[in-house]
Formats: C-alpha cells, structure tokens, sequence
C-alpha cells in the first residue's frame, strides 16, 4: 500500500484526480467502480473539472453498493449521489453505467446479476474507496465473517448514522454491496480518507493487522492501492 498523505482537503482532491486521470488515459476503456460519501466528492469534482484530458466515452462506470430501499429519486440514495457528482459532470451514458437497484424485489437475483456482470466484463480496473468511521469498505461491516461477492448485507449502527441515509427519512436495515473478494481483484484501488472523526480508525488500518473485525485491513494484501488521507476537517 502506497501511503500518501495530504496536508490538506485541496491537495487530496488534487492529487487523487490526477492519479485517476492518469490511469484512465492510459486505459481508456477502463471498468471503474465508483464509491460514495464524503470522501470522495471532492475528487469526483476535480475529475469532472478535468475531464477534458481522457475519452469518457468508452468507459464503465459500476456502482459499489446501495441502500437497500432507496432508488434513484431518493436523494440519500447512492445512484442520485453518483449522477450528481459523476456520471451528469462526466455524461456518462446510461449503457455504461452498472448499478444494483436499490429498489429490487429480489436482491439475491440483484446479487447474482451484479455478480454475472463481473465474471464477464471484470475484474475492475480501479476501484474507488472511502473508509467507514467502524472500518468498514463499501457495505462489507465488521463482523466474524465476510463475504466474498455481492450480497445483502445488514447494516452496522455506525453506518444507519451516515448523513446519506439519515437525511432521506426513509427507514433503512441493509445494504446491497460488492464483497470483498470483488473489491480485491481490482487492479488497482484508490483509497480516500479524510476528516478528524476517521483519525482513530486510520490508527487502526495503519497497524497493519489484518481482521474481520477492520474490513479495510483486507486492502493490506492487494499489490496496489493508493491511499489518499488528510487527518484534518480542512
């Protein structure tokens, strides 16, 4: 893991885009697989920004995770945020975007159809991570076991806490989310961490200690990811 820290917000939205541009220049057909929350959105912007140094036209675009209830036209939901600060700014067409339906009846076939789409079209190339202020990385929450592909998964209280779900209204239990065997055939991972409410959990990942209990620590055995953090709210 390449560990690069910023002094600033700025400087990790900065630095961040410009490693995602570089990467998606040189594969300009690239499967990236995008997060959502704070950590992030600064970044995303950047790129929109400097949108005009890649070729977005031939890029996919997937979709981490989603709370389970929420579609759309929820704007706590995971795909508004993502047409918000990504797909819109970039204009990424719709056959180019691949994403759970928060909304499913049946999110186990959900599962499997996500599943399929990465067994074909995979593995991703860069995937885009924030870090939960409990450890946890996409909806993969700390617990005895984790699971591999996309699942439904039950959410932590750390996470029902998220401004995301609790600014919705809507009463929400689950997640639906790539595991982490998914996220760690990645090519490449960039990790995006920011604020003083992560400082203890970022102690924690910097222990190096692989555990269930701290699903980011998992990252410890991929051969390429690029951590992004500022240990500051500025």
């Amino acid at each position: 893991m390449q560990i690069i820290r910023c002094t600033t917000l700025a400087e990790l939205n900065e630095r961040a885009s410009d490693l995602l541009i570089e990467e998606l220049k040189q594969n300009p057909q690239s499967l990236v697989c995008a997060a959502t929350g704070n950590s992030p959105t600064g970044a995303y912007q950047k790129l929109a920004e400097k949108q005009g140094s890649i070729i977005v036209e031939n890029l996919t675009f997937i979709k981490l995770d989603e709370w389970y209830g929420l579609g759309p036209d929820d704007a706590g939901s995971c795909d508004y945020y993502l047409h918000k600060y990504l797909l819109q700014p970039l204009e990424v067409s719709a056959e180019r975007y691949i994403a759970f339906n928060g909304k499913t009846d049946d999110p186990e076939k959900e599962c499997s159809r996500i599943a399929k789409y990465l067994d074909e079209h995979g593995p991703i190339d860069i995937c885009i991570l924030g870090l939960g202020a409990n450890g946890h990385i996409a909806f993969n929450e700390p617990a005895d076991k984790l699971q591999p592909r996309a699942h439904l998964g039950t959410l932590s209280e750390t996470s029902l806490t998220h401004t995301m779900v609790m600014d919705s209204g809507a009463v929400v239990k689950y997640g639906l989310t790539l595991g982490m065997a998914d996220i760690l055939r990645s090519r490449r991972i960039v990790l995006l961490v920011n604020g003083t409410h992560k400082n203890a959990v970022m102690e924690k990942l910097l222990e190096q200690k692989i555990s269930t209990q701290l699903p980011a620590s998992f990252l410890w055995l991929h051969p390429d990811v690029q951590w992004f953090y500022c240990d500051n709210d500025n």
